[in-house]
């Protein structure tokens, strides 16, 4: 029989791709730079491929090792699974959940929903992703998502708590130097926060002028990267209207703004855990609660 590499060889390997380095892959995985390195080698000699050449940026992966990616994430993600699937049993409160969200909402909102959470139920551990990438609930990546965007597939168990508002927002500082815009016209010339190469804001429901990158004089393609320049005082840009308000900033031209739904979701599969259930229904209440600040 033919002797397949083990899932500890693969899991260095990924590391390596994604850092583009021995010691970086060593520093994320927790483990020491020479046995990434060994682990390297030795899968290349199981698969009798090389899988990395080196270059003055790092390491550089081969095609084999590009073919391969896709397949080893998949066996990361079920390694994931069945980890969080041993820590604890269906009907018990421990174990461990993992929640993805958007950056802004991950950071500036559930933070606080989760510490609450860790006070009632301290024996459940949270494993939280911040991405604005729509991880797959199907593939099981998170047990539960908070997602703007609802999704459609039939298998996920899908709840809409309402809608934030994001309007124009800029921090006393900008608007004691430069004044506030009072018509669109007067918008344009002003300082303005927005995306770079992502065109996010091109889906978003009409807007009384172009949305267009060159519209931008900071461009950064994370929401927290231009939530920071507008605190910073750099200029004027969309935020939610619940978080600029709790952090001083200034409405701009109140009636130029658009609404995100906000949903919870999670895999059907997930409802027989009653730590994901429990979590599902304390993140709920407390995005209701600051749904309910955004008020305009």
């Amino acid at each position: 029989m033919v002797k397949e590499p083990s899932w500890e060889l693969y899991r260095s390997f990924l590391g390596v791709f994604r850092e583009r380095s021995l010691s970086g892959a060593a520093r994320v995985l927790g483990v020491t730079q020479p046995t990434i390195g060994r682990h390297v080698t030795e899968l290349e000699a199981e698969l009798g491929a090389s899988l990395f050449t080196r270059s003055p940026s790092g390491l550089r992966p081969t095609a084999v090792a590009v073919s391969l990616v896709p397949h080893v994430e998949a066996m990361s993600t079920a390694a994931s699974v069945l980890r969080r699937a041993a820590s604890g049993e269906a009907l018990e409160e421990r174990g461990a959940v993992r929640v993805t969200a958007s950056e802004m909402i991950a950071v500036e909102v559930l933070p606080t929903a989760l510490a609450s959470f860790r006070e009632a139920h301290a024996r459940i551990d949270i494993e939280l992703v911040i991405s604005n990438r729509t991880a797959d609930l199907l593939r099981r990546e998170a047990d539960v998502a908070v997602r703007m965007v609802k999704p459609t597939q039939a298998t996920l168990l899908t709840r809409k708590l309402g809608a934030v508002h994001l309007r124009l927002h800029a921090a006393p500082r900008y608007l004691q130097t430069h004044g506030a815009p009072r018509t669109v016209d007067e918008l344009r010339s002003h300082t303005l926060v927005g995306f770079d190469v992502e065109p996010s804001l091109r889906t978003l429901p009409k807007l009384p002028f172009p949305i267009a990158r060159d519209l931008f004089a900071f461009r950064c393609d994370s929401d927290l990267g231009q939530y920071a320049a507008l605190k910073a005082g750099y200029g004027i840009g969309f935020c939610q209207v619940g978080i600029a308000r709790r952090d001083g900033l200034v409405s701009i031209l109140h009636g130029i703004g658009f609404d995100l739904g906000v949903w919870i979701v999670m895999h059907k599969d997930a409802r027989s855990s009653r730590r994901v259930r429990l979590l599902v229904e304390h993140i709920s209440a407390h995005l209701k609660a600051y749904i309910a600040t955004q008020s305009v």
